[in-house]
Parts: C-alpha cells; structure tokens; sequence
C-alpha cells in the first residue's frame, strides 16, 4: 500500500474522524417503520391477548433450564436494540413451546414464543438468537398492528384476528383461528416481503450490537431452506421470502463488525443435549387434532367445595409504589391490590385471591414477608423456608436449581418451583426470591402464576424485584 503524503490539515481531520467513527454508523442501513395509527399502548394490549390464546392452545415446555436460556438469549437481544425502536411500554417475554416444527413468532408488545424443534435445529447459539433478533425486530417496528391497520381497509375480520393471522400464519395460526373466528384474513395478513426485508435488516444490526455474527442468520436461513423438500419449514411457510435474503444479510453483515462473535456455546450445546433427552415433541398437526390442552378456565363440581375464581387481567404497564416504612419499598402494577398487613403483604389483581378451605389463596401476583429461620446462611435459610412453604402445598416440585441474584440492592437467591393449585386445579409457577436481613431473618418475595399464563407474568415479577428498597 502506498503512504499517502501531503494532506491538507482540513482533509487529515476529516479522514481522522472517518476513520473514528463505528463502521456502523457509515454504512448500515436505516429502517424506517411504517406509519401505523394504533398508539404503542394497542400493540400491548393486543400482544397480551394474543399471549393469553396462544398459552391455551399450545403446549409449553415444562423444563426450566431450556427456558431459563431462550430467555437469557432473547433478554440480551431486546436490550441490543437500537433506541429509536424501544418503546418502553413493551416487555419482552419468551417462553419455549413443546413443538417440533421448526417455528417461532412475537405478538405484538414483546410475547415471544420459540419452538423447541427451532433450537434442536439450530446449529449454534448466534443461528438462534437470529432468529429470535427477526422476530423482534417485528415488534419493534411494529408491523403487526400497522398491517392490521392495512386490512381494516379490506374488512377482514377483527383487529386481534389479524394480528394473529399476521404474526403467526401456516399450521399455528389455525390452530388458533379455530377458537378466534379470524376468517380469510388470515392467509392474506402474513407479513408483507417489505416487512420481512425490514425484520431481516434490523435483526442483523440487533445481532451485530449483542455480539453475534449476523452471517449466522443468513446461515439460518439456508438450513431452513434446504430441509423438509419443496415445502420446507414452517417458519418459511409463515415469513415470505423477500429475494435473496442470504445474500441481502450477509451484505449488510459486512457493514456491521463484530470482533469475536458469539456462535456457539458450551451452555447452547448442554441445552440442545437435555433436549434430546426429554419425550418427543409433537408436530403442529398433532397438537391441531389434539384440540386444547390447557384450559383457561376450569369449573369443578360443588361437592368439591373449590372456590372459582374470577376472570384475572393481566398486570399493567402502569407500576404504583407502595411503602412499607419500617422494613421495605416496593412497585407494583397499578391494577393490583395490597392485601396483608405487618410484615407479610400480598399483592394481587382482582379475581386472583380468596379463600379456600378457611385459608388465603393467591393465584396470580406476589408476596412478600419475613421468615425467622434461625439458619446461619441463606442457602440453610431458603431451604428451610421452602420447606415450610411444601408443608402448606403438597403438590409443590422444585425445577432447577439456585440462581444468584440482587434482591433489594444486596445478595440473594431465586429458585423456580412447579405446583398444582389445591384452589383450582392448575398447574403454576412459583419463583422464589430471598436475601438475609441484618438480623438474621430472611426477606423473601414469591411471584405466582399459572404456567399457561407465566410468560406472561415473569418479566412483571422481574421488575417487581429490581424496584424493591430494603430497610432491614
């Protein structure tokens, strides 16, 4: 290479901040979202009914190590996001569906469900995360409730129908258009090629910012097409091919370096490994003759003396704080009540609490008290503490192990436990976090929700703890 000599003092500056800046920021694409007449806050409450049909219809996988992972993956993506596609009312979610085609969609709002036959399928960690980096990119520009916005012009069926139409499609979206009475729209409203080249583009850059080669999704994308024959996947039945989609991500990859990516994980190859261990997972036609597995409301019989409890809605975006000047600080959605005094408080929506059998139940929300242990520790402490928690719920199973954690600004543990409820019947999902007080005694705060429900609630009950003030 020859040196180049003689610059003008005005052109070595120029060339020096060229040579500054990220190679992002010169040469990657900008994706403009489409207009779309819906408020943000639509999209939420659109996604949250969707999540809420889509949790009846679609059987989860009951292993909380696989999905302690997707969320992991997915959580580093959506705060890879760029900023001007953050919308702070959305939340992110992700929960591992017990179905082996090779698939994964996000509602609108941040709902996000991955097939398990996508992460057998993948053939590294940064093929899955691209995948998932599409689908939210879909969130982010919010092309759900703009292309619903689209065929209202046509009258295709209702607002929620299309969004489910439009985001999920192929053998999933009827599955779901049984029960919705979405109509034709539903083959008409899958995303637009525009859109899915915008997904594509944005899904790199999500990538390229988390760390991950975005090539890999271009890799993906050729697995994707050389299986299942002329038909191939689903997930390519669900997204139309825009035109040469792995040469159009492989040259927008070259703009975004990204030193040592992330492809594949020790955690990724563990995961893909438990997967294989587990009972084979249904295809999406046997899971449509197979009808609803998880009914959303069950009603027992009287001589059961079972409380039925109310239609619960879902948390708010809306957080309110509620004090409890001798011991803790804490925020919680605005559409729950406290119930509780002292040091034990309960925090729950309407329609999630009453009685049983002369004693308070809860079936969605959290609680938080005090427990005098007497161990030395908080590991001795929590053990103890779920001890006397199985006392009270004979059907309560621990799924997983100890996660460190910060609870209230200093140490603490979470654990994941499965339970069915004696009130209802269900199954649910009890997440437990602890941390020791000066004197002693352990804080503890325990989050409960259905399991069909629970992708739901968990991002809810994560900002719940990351909001708690401790005084103790």
């Amino acid at each position: 290479m020859k040196r180049i000599r003689n610059l003008s003092p005005i052109a070595a500056l120029a060339l020096s901040l060229v040579f500054a800046m990220p190679v992002g920021v010169l040469a990657q694409t900008h994706v403009v979202a489409p207009k779309n007449p819906f408020p943000v806050a639509k999209d939420v409450e659109l996604g949250r009914q969707a999540a809420q049909q889509v949790g009846q219809r679609f059987p989860t996988l009951r292993d909380q190590e696989v999905q302690y992972y997707v969320e992991r993956v997915g959580e580093r993506l959506a705060e890879s996001i760029p900023a001007e596609y953050q919308h702070r009312e959305f939340r992110y979610t992700y929960t591992v569906v017990d179905i082996r085609d090779v698939n994964a969609f996000a509602l609108p709002g941040g709902f996000t469900f991955v097939n398990r036959g996508l992460i057998e399928t993948a053939q590294n960690e940064a093929q899955l995360a691209g995948v998932i980096a599409h689908e939210i990119s879909h969130v982010a520009l919010r092309h759900g409730t703009a292309q619903a916005a689209e065929a209202q012009k046509y009258q295709t069926g209702s607002v929620l129908g299309q969004i489910l139409g439009a985001v999920i499609g192929g053998g999933a979206g009827q599955v779901i258009s049984g029960a919705s009475q979405m109509g034709a729209g539903v083959a008409f409203l899958r995303f637009s090629r525009a859109y899915e080249r915008q997904a594509d583009t944005l899904g790199a850059q999500i990538m390229a910012n988390a760390g991950y080669d975005p090539r890999e999704l271009a890799n993906m994308f050729r697995i994707l097409e050389r299986q299942g024959g002329g038909g191939g996947p689903e997930f390519l039945s669900d997204h139309p091919n825009p035109g040469n989609r792995f040469e159009a991500i492989n040259r927008e990859a070259q703009m975004l370096r990204v030193e040592n990516p992330v492809r594949r994980t020790n955690e990724f190859t563990a995961i893909q490994g438990r997967l294989r261990d587990l009972p084979r997972a249904r295809s999406m036609e046997e899971v449509s003759r197979g009808g609803n597995r998880y009914p959303q409301n069950t009603r027992y019989p009287e001589d059961q003396r079972r409380q039925q409890l109310g239609r619960v809605e879902f948390p708010s975006s809306r957080f309110r704080t509620y004090s409890n000047s001798n011991l803790f600080r804490i925020s919680v959605p605005d559409n729950w009540r406290e119930m509780g005094n002292g040091d034990e408080i309960t925090f729950a929506p309407e329609g999630a609490y009453g009685d049983y059998r002369g004693q308070s139940v809860f079936t969605h929300g959290v609680q938080v008290g005090v427990s005098n242990t007497g161990a030395r520790n908080l590991r001795q402490a929590t053990d103890q503490f779920i001890s006397s928690l199985a006392q009270g719920n004979p059907n309560l199973r621990q799924n997983g192990s100890y996660r460190r954690e910060y609870v209230g600004g200093r140490e603490g543990l979470s654990i994941t436990l499965g339970n069915v409820s004696e009130a209802t019947g269900r199954s649910e999902v009890i997440t437990v976090f602890t941390t020791m007080l000066r004197n002693g005694e352990i804080f503890y705060l325990i989050g409960v929700a259905p399991q069909d429900e629970y992708s739901v609630y968990q991002r809810t009950f994560q900002t719940i703890v990351r909001t708690l003030e401790i005084n103790g």
